[in-house]
């Protein structure tokens, strides 16, 4: 088996040489090549013909944001992975970049360039993401557990008679952008909440909700525990938070916490869908969106059990089939659509069902 080729892209020497090692450490990656900054990646990249590239996001000459604009108007297709410090500014970059083409991100623990800790974080959250971008065969690696089939498996059910009273959206690799593209088409005054869940770090789920509420019609902000669901309002879990929905009395409201992680996420798409299943039953639409692992496999086991409806994004759309490929291959999808189909079905469940 040929080794995945990586290109790096970083201002500091330490770093490259942190992450040379790394890859060259594995048996399954080899670096293709290395720059310091924007501008002399965009020269050695179409000489190297990596597999995949791993960007800085602020540097000088040519900082990340504009290397990846530059590198997309002539490649679409290189993974880019961005590389980005855990800053407000980093944050804020990264989340650009990940609307503007890039495919995902690998935050700089604190002192990445001196503890063996920080090296190792690196290790383990760098390597599953390039394996995940560059499967064998041009396939995505689908969870060992979910036995996806090479056909989907869809639901055959009834179509439920009263309409949603949420929609519940849970994503991870890839995710920016495609919660992007399914909310900007929804009007402004769609009837239920949408709650969302993407895997990432605090503060970048503020710029993220912020961004997201730029481009679309509907009102979008970051959680806060206690918080009322309102119709059109889409709320986006906080980092470092699980986000449920609770019921008291005949109030129901949104809790944050910080119980252990699960599926190795906080937030967690199951934690929401479970919640949201017991709440609302089977008024409650989920949408299984690209993303790496299994999370979002029990929590659609618990909307099926409560008799509400799951969408889960198709293979070929998919930046990585893992989140949805496990929903699929378990037969708990009610649709399995491309993502520029996903708004219009949402539209049409929840307005053809009478309130």
């Amino acid at each position: 088996m040929s080794r995945i080729r990586v290109f790096i892209v970083d201002d500091s020497v330490i770093v490259r040489k942190m992450l040379q090692v790394l890859i060259e450490g594995s048996v399954d990656f080899e670096v293709a090549g290395e720059a310091r900054n924007g501008a002399q990646a965009l020269e050695m990249i179409p000489k190297c013909a990596p597999d995949i590239i791993v960007l800085d996001v602020v540097m000088p000459v040519l900082g990340g944001l504009d290397t990846l604009a530059e590198l997309r108007k002539t490649d679409r297709i290189t993974p880019v992975i961005m590389f980005s410090s855990i800053t407000h500014e980093g944050a804020s970059a990264t989340v650009e970049a990940l609307s503007a083409g890039a495919s995902d991100y690998v935050t700089k623990p604190v002192g990445a360039n001196k503890t063996e800790e920080a090296i190792g974080a690196i290790r383990q959250e760098l390597f599953p993401k390039i394996r995940a971008l560059c499967p064998p065969s041009g396939e995505d690696p689908a969870p060992e557990s979910s036995g996806t089939p090479a056909s989907p498996r869809v639901a055959r059910r009834t179509r439920a008679s009263a309409r949603p009273r949420a929609v519940a959206l849970g994503a991870s690799t890839g995710g920016p952008n495609a919660l992007a593209r399914i909310l900007t088409p929804i009007p402004p005054d769609f009837p239920v909440p949408i709650l969302v869940v993407q895997h990432m770090p605090p503060l970048f789920t503020r710029f993220l909700a912020e961004r997201l509420n730029t481009v679309c019609g509907l009102s979008v902000t970051e959680a806060e525990d206690g918080m009322s669901l309102e119709p059109g309002r889409v709320v986006v879990a906080p980092g470092d938070f699980h986000m449920v929905v609770a019921r008291e009395g005949v109030d129901v409201s949104l809790r944050l916490n910080q119980a252990p992680t699960v599926n190795s996420c906080r937030p967690s798409v199951d934690v929401l869908l479970e919640s949201a299943a017991r709440v609302f039953g089977s008024r409650v639409l989920s949408v299984i969106l690209t993303g790496m692992g299994k999370d979002g496999l029990d929590g659609s086991i618990a909307v099926r059990g409560a008799r509400g409806l799951t969408i889960a994004q198709d293979r070929e759309s998919s930046v990585v089939w893992g989140m949805p490929g496990a929903v699929v291959g378990s037969g708990l999808a009610d649709k399995v659509l491309p993502l520029d189909k996903i708004s219009s079905e949402l539209v049409r469940t929840v307005l053809r069902n009478p309130a």
